[in-house]
């Protein structure tokens, strides 16, 4: 099945490599183009959309507030954030905000695709440039050396497994390999992870885990 992808950049000349790229990838459908925030969530809200690639320095309304209305009314689409940028405060409002991915612009574009198809598999993926700060805020625990879990949230020794993958960025179909198990067995042990952790992806879970240190 081919995934609509839309790219959501201000600049023309990158919209038009980004498009070029994924152009020749069999897994992609339609591309859809916006060169405002504005814009592409008009395009979402009259389209079906797998995956947005966003740029967070967009004239008006910036990619993270994008980020968060789109995800508001449709947490199903999957975000990749491409920016300049590696500002602490943005990549950390960027992922509050419900972004699947943070990329550098400078990312090659054989590695973007690879990106993309492993977000498509519901994987979350961190920039090497940028993933220690990601790991120092989710482990920060209000300056104490040593915390135990918050919560028992009665995670079986399986999910706690397959949780730790999930940390470690691995899609579905990676941990399906991993554990020798089905792809649809793995879909409803990450299904009854989220729900146990009361959160509404496998981003959120990633953090909640790391922070309260549950693998």
């Amino acid at each position: 099945m081919k995934s609509n992808i839309l790219i959501v950049e201000d600049h023309e000349l990158t919209r038009f490599g980004l498009k070029t790229a994924f152009e020749a990838c069999d897994f992609v459908g339609t591309i859809y183009e916006a060169e405002s925030a504005e814009k592409g969530i008009s395009i979402v809200n009259e389209n079906e959309i797998n995956l947005i690639i966003m740029d967070l320095g967009l004239p008006g309304m910036n990619g993270i507030e994008a980020c968060k209305k789109i995800k508001s009314f449709n947490k199903d689409i999957k975000i990749v954030i491409l920016t300049s940028h590696n500002d602490e405060s943005e990549v950390l409002s960027s992922l509050k905000a419900g972004a699947n991915a943070y990329c550098s612009k400078e990312i090659n574009p054989k590695n973007l695709i690879q990106v993309v198809q492993s977000v498509l598999d519901g994987a979350a993926w961190f920039d090497p440039a940028i993933a220690h700060i990601v790991l120092e805020a989710a482990t920060k625990s209000d300056n104490k050396e040593v915390q135990k879990p918050e919560k028992d949230y009665g995670l079986t020794s399986r999910e706690k497994q397959i949780l730790k993958l999930i940390t470690e960025g691995c899609s579905n179909i990676e941990i399906a390999n991993e554990l020798f198990v089905s792809i649809n067995t793995t879909k409803a042990h990450v299904a009854s992870i989220l729900q146990k952790l009361e959160v509404d992806d496998r981003l959120q879970a990633a953090l909640k885990a790391l922070k309260e240190r549950l693998v």
